[in-house]
């Protein structure tokens, strides 16, 4: 499957917004962002778990894949991932230069999210 940048943006948003202590199932997360099916939801949980922004438990069985069983919160990178491109001017100025270097992994998204708002730090201080 591949990567859709905005359901892993969507992801880290809804989780963000669960209160503390609450754990949610993939059903939790598909009311919330419905636009998006239990597959993609699931891969991309499963991504944002693997990347370490995302602290949620899982379950295998014989007959199925790698499932998510309950989600918990992000972590602190995955907070920090998420102040980062939080703004949709960051947003879409970390999309539009991971295209145009055609890399959009969510090493890759990191890197470049740090470096947009890095770049906008500094002109604001008049460092440009």
């Amino acid at each position: 499957m591949k990567l859709n940048t905005d359901c892993i943006r969507n992801i880290l948003i809804t989780v963000e917004s669960m209160d503390y202590g609450e754990e949610w199932s993939i059903d939790d997360l598909m009311n919330q962002l419905s636009s998006y099916s239990e597959t993609e939801l699931q891969y991309h949980c499963l991504q944002l778990i693997d990347a370490g922004f995302l602290n949620a438990s899982t379950i295998e069985s014989l007959n199925s894949p790698l499932q998510i069983l309950r989600i918990k919160d992000l972590t602190y990178s995955g907070h920090q991932f998420l102040a980062d491109i939080r703004s949709d001017t960051t947003w879409n100025k970390t999309k539009e230069i991971a295209k145009s270097i055609g890399s959009e992994s969510l090493h890759a998204l990191k890197d470049i999210a740090i470096g947009v708002v890095t770049s906008s730090i500094q002109n604001s201080l008049g460092l440009h």
